[in-house]
């Protein structure tokens, strides 16, 4: 099927003069997780970062390390699979033409990889969609949150973004970023299979005026509460006659998600003077009532997790698949009515697929869990109104000494992170570092970030803020962040241990707090190896979690639990 496609595609290089053809992850909303999975349908890979670069003799899949392994496996021999940063001003190939297509790519994305030893040819289509067209499509209409949900109505917030403009001395806002126009105007969609977007994009002036570029069949309900007017309301396909008709203005668009496509349309008679949204900034910081609904989410996942716990370790006698676990965690949490849908897809790792880092177990290769395996299984959901993330790693017979120090030398880095003082280390650069200092110790490490921001019922993975080697946003009250540091030993054994937890306040002192309400395996632990410290912390997470979960339990699931204090 892939070789097919692969031929199929080839075959359309001369008539396009091209010598390649590039292919991302993202839609044309650069979305993480998306209906029309292009680069799925060419590699078969199916992460969640990553890009194709498809050449008449060779095929190549950059991703980062997270999915090394993955990517192995899911394009069988397909594609020479090579590290993300090696695409930086690629050497592989040079002084050849790449096709691209102008609406999934940014302007920073193409010179920053592709355009020191190459040319670009852009084609306005995608060359993709000629090949497969099967993708499915959601009609659903889009739909607003009361201001008791969000703590503030759209009309403030425009009213703030409307003073950055004229601050700036900036005459329009282009909204590229779906996620930043659900945030502005308080309303979700269905468009995302993994979180809660509306697939559409936003003009803002300083005068407060917006324009909503969308579907007309997906804004009746917006137009029915008043949220938003018919006039309002421009068809993608008229965006660029729109553009032609506002007379000459400065903009301001976003770097990240503002396409190729759109921003040689503005330039044609506007001028760009920053390409910053400042949504990004605002949105980061959630405020007491986003909090609130956020820690209500925890709690009703937390139930789940810990009944889904009690379940696999405790109480379920039989034969288990990867398979069978992830979908009995989806059935605990189906018992909420908050609950809506997974915020990713599940990763349940048994033994050596635990190593895989951002692994995916399906039907056809599912294993069976071993009584002697490490089970890692990371997973989320979507709730009225949070977003949680989570992974558990845990044994169902004793496990050997080393892996206890490992999974051990984890468990104090992921404490590491959530005691930081956030008065030293205030950037997530400066806690990735430390995360890592206890694991490199024993010459272990992870290559992933140690954390990624997350949404308000939003997406999963939502920034400016991460806890990376490279991320120096300051961090500030109200933001969320994963903590999740690990260790994979390839064809053995995955362990992660995995916290939400946001930045609270008190006597304006910042500190963590955590969200997620989930016990940590006592049988992986050596408490030889932690500090007073550390067992204290440990204690009293358990005690939150007891206290906090114990009235939602059965009497066995109490008293297991009621153990880990």
């Amino acid at each position: 099927m892939i070789k097919k496609r692969l031929s199929n595609l080839k075959k359309k290089f001369d008539t396009h003069g091209i010598d390649g053809y590039v292919i991302p992850k993202n839609d044309e909303f650069f979305s993480e997780y998306s209906l029309n999975d292009r680069l799925k349908t060419i590699s078969n890979f199916s992460g969640s970062a990553g890009y194709a670069v498809i050449l008449k003799k060779k095929n190549y899949l950059f991703v980062d390390g997270r999915y090394s392994l993955q990517a192995q496996i899911e394009t069988g021999n397909n594609f020479i699979i090579k590290k993300l940063g090696e695409i930086l001003n690629c050497r592989l190939f040079k002084n050849i033409t790449l096709g691209i297509d102008p609406k999934i790519f940014t302007e920073n994305e193409i010179k920053k990889f592709f355009l020191k030893y190459n040319k670009i040819k852009i084609i306005n289509f995608n060359l993709i969609d000629k090949i497969y067209s099967k993708y499915p499509k959601k009609n659903k209409q889009f739909y607003s949150l009361k201001d008791e949900i969000t703590g503030e109505s759209h009309v403030n917030k425009i009213r703030k973004i409307s003073n950055i403009l004229k601050k700036e001395k900036v005459d329009y806002l282009f909204v590229s970023a779906p996620e930043n126009v659900a945030w502005l105007l308080n309303i979700r969609g269905h468009d995302n299979p993994h979180s809660p977007m509306p697939h559409c994009r936003l003009l803002l002036n300083r005068n407060k005026e917006i324009f909503l570029i969308s579907e007309k069949g997906k804004v009746i309900k917006l137009i029915k509460e008043k949220k938003i007017f018919k006039n309002q309301i421009i068809n993608p396909k008229e965006i660029i006659n729109f553009f032609n008709k506002i007379k000459k203005s400065k903009f301001i668009i976003d770097q990240k998600t503002c396409s190729i496509f759109y921003r040689n349309s503005l330039i044609k008679k506007h001028k760009i003077l920053k390409e910053d949204d400042p949504i990004y900034a605002l949105k980061a910081i959630k405020n007491k009532i986003e909090i609130n609904n956020i820690i209500n989410a925890h709690v009703d996942d937390g139930v789940a997790l810990t009944k889904f716990l009690y379940w696999i370790k405790i109480k379920n006698k039989k034969k288990l698949t990867e398979v069978d676990a992830q979908n009995k965690l989806e059935k605990f949490r189906k018992k909420n009515k908050r609950y809506l849908f997974p915020s990713f897809s599940t990763i349940a790792g048994a033994g050596k697929n635990g190593a895989i880092i951002h692994y995916r177990a399906t039907k056809k290769n599912t294993k069976i869990i071993d009584k002697k395996d490490i089970f890692l299984c990371d997973s989320g959901g979507q709730y009225q109104y949070g977003t949680t993330d989570v992974t558990r790693t845990i044994c169902f017979s004793e496990p050997s000494s080393s892996i206890k120090d490992v999974f051990t030398n984890v468990l104090k880095s992921h404490i590491a992170v959530v005691t930081s003082n956030l008065r030293t280390h205030y950037n997530g650069k400066l806690i990735d570092k430390r995360a890592r200092l206890n694991l490199k110790k024993s010459g272990l490490d992870y290559e992933h970030g140690t954390g990624h921001g997350v949404g308000f019922f939003s997406n999963v993975h939502e920034g400016p803020q991460a806890i990376s080697k490279f991320n120096k946003i300051k961090l500030k009250e109200g933001m969320i962040l994963s903590n999740e540091p690990g260790y994979y030993k390839k064809g053995k054994f995955g362990i992660r241990i995995e916290n939400l937890i946001y930045v609270s306040s008190n006597k304006k002192k910042l500190f963590f707090k955590n969200l997620t309400l989930a016990p940590i395996d006592r049988n992986l632990i050596n408490f030889k190896l932690l500090s007073k410290e550390e067992k204290n912390y440990l204690f009293n997470y358990h005690l939150v979690i007891y206290l906090t979960l114990s009235k939602y339990l059965k009497k066995k699931e109490k008293k297991w639990l009621a153990s880990f204090i």
